[in-house]
């Protein structure tokens, strides 16, 4: 969560991207976390979200704030209902470096402790973030302020090495509106320049190999809006150069009537690239059945794509809530369950067993990068699976493969390959064979006739060098299916 330092209840506001919007799983880590919740026997119902969530693999969290461990509702609610835990405030830069080299937990293992002692999955959040710096920070040098940053992550990440199964590394680094891609001004930026995300994973990677490592973002629930567009294009080419990440995390503060209509297709383009999906810091604002259906709508997208592994809402209870006045949580002021809490539950429990469970983490440490070598946040060709790609004929070809299918839809990824020559700009075309109709592009232009489609390049990917390769994607209704392409160049 955010920027704004106080909540209605005098503590700090949770944390990452508060408000804008608004108003605007490997199941373990290596063995290094405990289980979920004890499964529920074949064709039971659950009776808890953390159970629910448990039977087709996921996890349901909550944020927990320390300074309400002393509130015996709050805690025997997190118990019961919960099988995940993300400290509010407790795992910032301001709470445990307050200064330079001098370190302090006690509030984070307050809540970590308790957490183990329920089983639950731990996400940090977290280790690079513009918000609720210590005042130190802002006077470092280059040197010093990379210096800082890689001993902050070791310190931190090495305090709780084996008890965290996700870490949020770099939080909300993408500017809110403009070009796809462009980063917000921060000291990080500023010093650093933009690859200081790529450092700040790469340290992760090597001071805890078996924890998760999650780029964690606000705005970035629609699929085609250009912060969602930049950070796909970030975590593109970080997968594809071997760049350590592992998650992208939704953080979701919504209103009832502000869920994305392409939310699941989101969720989906994400995982195609390889990488887990968290919803991180769910809330929706409303009341009565539409917030329960809005809540639904999240948890289905959710459910529906094998590879987004869990779900964490910022909060109990409303009486807590850093939005308070818009009572966006499951339980309200006086911890009853509100109409959102049994839409989650039923949706929970209604979910398919998931069964592709994410691949563990490769122990195994990316290169070092060059000091100030900034990510290329265009999109970059994804690796080919092949070792030797077909000859092109002609001046350029394209391939479809789809990458994920669910009830009514499916994701599609397109190659476009050049031949014995650059290219620059290209054109493909396909006919449709059952009345499908595409949802979302990115990566291109389209234009439709009836069932014939026409995708063009996009202004950053029409040149391609002889041989190499550039891809679009989009999402579509209907069956899957796989029509013969055929590609043009200029």
């Amino acid at each position: 969560m955010g920027e704004n330092p106080l909540s209605a209840g005098g503590g700090r506001r949770p944390r990452a991207g508060t408000r804008r919007l608004l108003v605007a799983g490997a199941l373990g880590v290596l063995g290094t976390v405990t289980a979920l919740a004890a499964s529920v026997p074949a064709g039971a119902a659950a009776g808890t979200l953390g159970a629910a969530a448990a039977q087709s693999g996921r996890y349901y969290g909550a944020a927990i704030a320390a300074g309400h461990m002393n509130d015996s509702t709050y805690v025997a609610t997190w118990d019961r209902e919960y099988n995940a835990v993300t400290p509010e405030n407790e795992m910032k830069w301001d709470a445990t470096e307050p200064s330079r080299g001098s370190f302090r937990f006690t509030s984070a293992d307050q809540i970590v402790s308790h957490a183990q002692s329920k089983g639950m999955k731990i996400r940090g959040h977290t280790l690079v973030w513009h918000g609720q710096l210590p005042s130190w920070v802002g006077g470092l040098s280059t040197n010093d302020l990379r210096s800082a940053m890689v001993n902050h992550i070791n310190n931190v990440m090495g305090h709780y090495k084996g008890k965290i199964y996700a870490w949020d590394v770099v939080n909300e680094a993408f500017a809110d509106g403009g070009s796809v891609g462009s980063l917000r001004s921060s000291i990080f930026t500023q010093k650093l320049g933009n690859g200081f995300i790529e450092e700040a994973f790469r340290a992760a990677r090597a001071a805890d190999p078996n924890a998760k490592l999650c780029y964690n973002d606000y705005n970035i629930d629609d699929a085609n809006a250009n912060k969602t567009r930049g950070v796909y294009n970030m975590v593109k080419d970080f997968k594809a150069r071997g760049v350590p990440i592992d998650c992208v995390g939704l953080q979701s503060h919504l209103s009832q009537g502000s869920v994305p209509s392409n939310y699941q297709q989101n969720i989906a383009q994400f995982a195609a690239l390889g990488v887990d999906v968290q919803i991180t810091e769910l809330d929706i604002g409303g009341s009565g059945s539409a917030q329960a259906d809005a809540y639904r709508r999240v948890t289905q997208a959710c459910t529906a794509v094998p590879r987004c592994t869990g779900m964490t809402v910022w909060g109990i209870t409303d009486k807590y809530s850093w939005r308070s006045g818009d009572n966006p949580l499951l339980f309200d002021g006086n911890f009853n369950k509100k109409q959102a809490y049994t839409a989650v539950l039923d949706a929970l429990n209604a979910a398919t067993p998931n069964t592709s469970p994410s691949p563990t983490i490769s122990p195994t440490p990316s290169p070092t990068p060059s000091p100030n070598t900034s990510p290329n946040t265009s999109p970059s060709p994804r690796t080919s699976p092949s070792s030797t790609p077909s000859p092109v004929t002609g001046a350029c070809s394209a391939t479809l493969t789809t990458v994920n299918s669910w009830p009514g839809g499916f994701q599609s990824e397109v190659t476009v390959r050049a031949g014995g020559s650059a290219v620059d700009g290209w054109t493909v075309k396909w006919t449709w064979p059952g009345g499908q109709t595409i949802s979302s592009l990115w990566n291109g232009t389209q234009s439709v006739s009836g069932s014939s489609v026409t995708v063009g390049n996009a202004a950053y990917n029409g040149s391609i060098a002889a041989g190499s390769s550039t891809t679009f994607g989009f999402t579509a209704n209907g069956s899957a299916a796989t029509p013969t392409l055929t590609c043009t160049s200029p």
